[in-house]
């Protein structure tokens, strides 16, 4: 009876801003508007060109073209980025290590230079008097390595996308899987030692993961929803068809996503190791 009531429910992805199942639509990308011809201008006398103008994109927008001036200044290069939105590495890592070392970038590195970066630069450049562009430029790169130490390997490469929660109290005894939705992060704790922690995220607005003190009634290696046809690998139940277990939609599309109530990971190896290490009986406690 206990397994034929939980093939009948489980987990699906859904759009956090659609409905179930829903795939993602690609947006296209806005516009500034239409470039319409314009009339040769009258000759005239020779005038300097004005500065051009910048786009949202911080890229410099192509002027008409103007009569070249014998006196007109050349205007000065401003300094090449270093690292700008969509660099990834290595050393987008050690920024964003630095940067939350100078309390700029609250997140954990993850070696993609995304907004998140760009803001955080933006807000160092701002408070040291630099100009504030979002990129990395050889100035604002040379101030952050004054300002910080370097990073330690567990400051550059962290277990977890967000940083992990104080644990709930009562998770400090027996073996638990210790939930927290507000660092979005699971950490298998074995009398108050972490033994692994890895992200998770939840169920949307509608399909709500259940909160409190649980306990592994059931685990399944190689799980497909029959309600929604998903595949759940790795599954553990701890509250009806609700369960932590491996989420491919997860590993491709990060948050954008959400399950149907399940605690979903990302990191397959991780759950993989989890997986093999937690029993039947063993505790689980969500919480805010």
């Amino acid at each position: 009876m206990l397994a034929g009531a939980v093939l009948a429910t489980g987990c699906k992805p859904v759009e956090v801003n659609g409905g179930a199942g829903a795939s993602p639509v690609p947006v296209p990308r806005a516009t500034t508007g239409t470039a319409t011809a314009q009339p040769a201008p009258p000759p005239r006398t020779p005038t300097r060109s004005p500065s051009a103008s910048r786009t949202s994109d911080d890229k410099p927008s192509a002027p008409s073209a103007p009569a070249a001036s014998p006196t007109a200044p050349a205007p000065s290069p401003s300094a090449p980025a270093l690292m700008a939105i969509g660099a990834e590495g290595a050393r987008v890592r050690e920024l964003q290590a630095r940067l939350r070392q100078a309390g700029h970038f609250s997140r954990n590195p993850t070696g993609y230079y995304g907004t998140l970066t760009g803001q955080a630069v933006e807000s160092f450049q701002r408070k040291g008097g630099l100009a504030v562009t979002g990129r990395t430029d050889s100035v604002t790169w040379q101030r952050l390595l004054a300002t910080t130490r370097t990073p330690t390997a567990s400051e550059l490469d962290p277990p977890t996308e967000l940083p992990v929660a104080a644990p709930d109290p009562r998770c400090l005894k027996g073996r638990v899987l210790c939930v927290s939705k507000e660092s979005r992060t699971l950490a298998w704790m074995i009398d108050g030692r972490v033994v692994s922690v890895m992200d998770v995220r939840f169920g949307s607005e509608y399909t709500p993961t259940r909160e409190g003190v649980f306990s592994v009634y059931w685990k399944s290696r190689h799980h497909v929803s029959t309600l929604y046809g998903s595949p759940m690998p790795y599954a553990m139940f701890f509250s009806g068809g609700q369960a932590v277990h491996y989420s491919a939609d997860f590993a491709a599309r990060g948050y954008s996503g959400a399950s149907h109530g399940c605690v979903n990971v990302r990191d397959e190896k991780k759950i993989s190791a989890l997986y093999a290490q937690v029993k039947d009986g063993d505790k689980v406690v969500i919480y805010h």
